[in-house]
């Protein structure tokens, strides 16, 4: 039965194709159908013959608009987008497997533009009848064709703005990253070449990156390494052994660089670790040492249990007279005082004999002899060794008392063989051991430590106390490091005892700070806090012993 469900027009995205039962033949006047004998195209069978089936196709006329005539019925209907041409056939000639294929197509929901195909059209829709609508430029008024094309050209101004903002602003980004970071960087460089062209009558012998590489035959043999770079072994072509810091790229700055030339390398004291010599060439710098086969303190100290890295009671307070001494030097041994300001059992190296050696200078400060303090904008040191004038600024100034409180804790550690901190103590009291020696020995009772002669054991009492001295809150109370030199070196072991030191400078009274400040008990010339900006000294005049 032929009819079309939309309309005239041949632009319909769905098409139907319905099964219609007559009770006569119905004239073909127009459109396309398919006489379906007994339902047997369909499938469908039915127990009255007397009526005539037919398949018609939407094609030409919508359905209201045909006439079936009487006795005629629409038993369903199917949508279908399936064009005759993909079958091979148009007109009348439709056949059972067109309607199988139209069946089987089923039928779309689309937005093809293709299906308005003569004329230049501004937008295309599918109105709420299932119609592609094309609307022409002669079907608008005037408004409409102005407000359209402004909407369009800024559109496209848009998107071309967008465009070239992308392909210009990202090259134009990483050229300024790029400038930043070589500035930043080149401003290092800079600093370190003027420090170097400053005086070179005493610094270190300078080594090219090439000659670097053949020292440690291509970086072979790695000693350790850190935050700061690795170390590797070497050796000059005089034979003698030695140890290159390789600096991190990334990590270590030209400040912490200058530090370590700056000071080591202008200083020769047998407790001092010897700088040979060093390199810079671009972002490569490395720093060459003396070659220390015993490794550092650390090992030491915390390994009493292996017998391979033990050491008794008197090598390690032999050991503790060497860093004093090494220490004092650096505070008084110059025409300006170097403050360490990182001595921790890592930073002690020890040479063949167990001699130590203070090194690791990255983090040192300088500052006049006439004056012990001295200005930071930032903490520095490690957790633990750390002054608490570096993190609370109503203890008091930092001066060079902060190594002196550094020097306590090692010395503590080295007399205990323990770390200071320990949170798996068994009794509260011990979570903080110098709390518990200073108990301990103030109520009289001996500290024992394993496998000590009684000889060990006073050497033991007498560097705990000392360290008791040198860890006090309060950075006047600590004695300077020629009196803790002295101390260590009295023969007399009836030491006095401090005051017990504080965790916390919430513990400290008003009074104490200001007595402090102004300089009581142990303080030489201590000052009054200055600002937090950090003053650069001219690192080319230092003068030592």
């Amino acid at each position: 039965m032929p009819y079309q469900v939309y309309g005239d027009h041949d632009n319909s995205l769905v098409k139907s194709i319905s099964y219609v039962r007559c009770r006569n033949n119905v004239q073909n006047s127009s459109g396309i159908f398919y006489f379906d004998e007994g339902g047997a195209c369909m499938n469908i069978t039915h127990e009255n013959s007397f009526y005539v089936n037919y398949i018609g196709y939407g094609y030409q006329k919508s359905l209201s608009k045909l006439d079936l005539g009487d006795g005629c019925r629409i038993e369903f209907m199917y949508l279908t987008s399936w064009p005759l041409e993909h079958g091979g056939r148009r007109g009348n000639n439709i056949s059972c497997s067109d309607i199988r294929h139209m069946l089987f197509y089923g039928f779309e929901l689309s937005w093809f533009n293709s299906l308005c195909k003569d004329g230049w059209y501004w937008y295309r829709y599918v109105d709420k009848n299932s119609h592609l609508i094309c609307a022409s430029l002669e079907e608008w008024n005037f408004l409409e064709i102005v407000i359209g094309s402004i909407l369009i050209y800024i559109g496209i101004l848009l998107g071309l703005f967008s465009c070239v903002k992308f392909v210009v602003g990202v090259p134009c980004i990483i050229v300024l990253l790029i400038n930043k970071w070589r500035q930043k960087h080149l401003s290092v460089y800079d600093g370190i070449e003027d420090f170097l062209r400053s005086d070179n009558s005493i610094m270190p012998i300078r080594y090219s990156y090439k000659d670097i590489k053949k020292i440690t035959e291509q970086f072979k043999t790695k000693l350790g390494s850190g935050g700061y770079g690795s170390v590797f072994k070497g050796k000059l072509l005089s034979g003698r052994l030695v140890a290159v810091k390789l600096l991190d790229k990334g990590k270590s700055s030209g400040q912490d660089f200058v530090n370590e030339v700056a000071t080591i390398g202008r200083i020769h004291h047998v407790h001092v670790v010897q700088l040979i010599g060093f390199c810079v060439e671009g972002a490569n710098r490395a720093l060459i040492y003396e070659f220390m086969p015993n490794g550092s303190l650390e090992k030491y100290i915390y390994s009493h249990t292996v017998e391979k890295y033990s050491l008794s009671c008197e090598q390690l307070y032999i050991i503790s007279l060497g860093v004093a001494r090494g220490i004092e030097y650096l505070h008084n041994g110059c025409n300006m005082k170097i403050l360490h300001f990182d001595i921790k059992p890592h930073n002690i190296l020890l040479d063949e004999n167990f001699n130590p050696k203070v090194s690791d200078f990255g983090l040192a400060r300088l500052c006049p002899t006439d004056n012990s303090t001295v200005s930071l904008t930032a903490a520095r040191g490690t957790i633990g060794y750390m002054a608490p004038e570096l993190f609370y600024r109503n203890v008091g100034t930092i001066s060079y008392k902060a190594d002196v409180y550094s020097f306590g804790m090692l010395l503590m550690e080295m007399a205990s063989r323990r770390k200071n901190l320990n949170a798996l103590a068994e009794q509260s009291s011990q979570v903080y051991f110098p709390f518990w020696v200073y108990d301990q020995l103030n109520d009289g009772i001996e500290v024992t430590i394993e496998n000590d002669t009684n000889q060990e054991m006073k050497l033991a009492k007498k560097m705990m106390i000392v360290a008791l001295w040198c860890i006090q809150t309060k950075p006047g109370e600590r004695p300077p490091m020629d009196k803790v030199l002295e101390m260590l070196e009295e023969e007399d072991d009836n030491l006095k005892m401090p005051n017990k030191p504080y965790l916390y400078p919430q513990d400290l009274s008003s009074k104490d700070v200001e007595d402090d400040i102004t300089g009581r008990s142990w303080s030489s010339s201590s000052t009054s806090i200055i600002d937090s900006k950090e003053t650069t000294l001219d690192v080319s005049h230092i003068i030592c012993l």
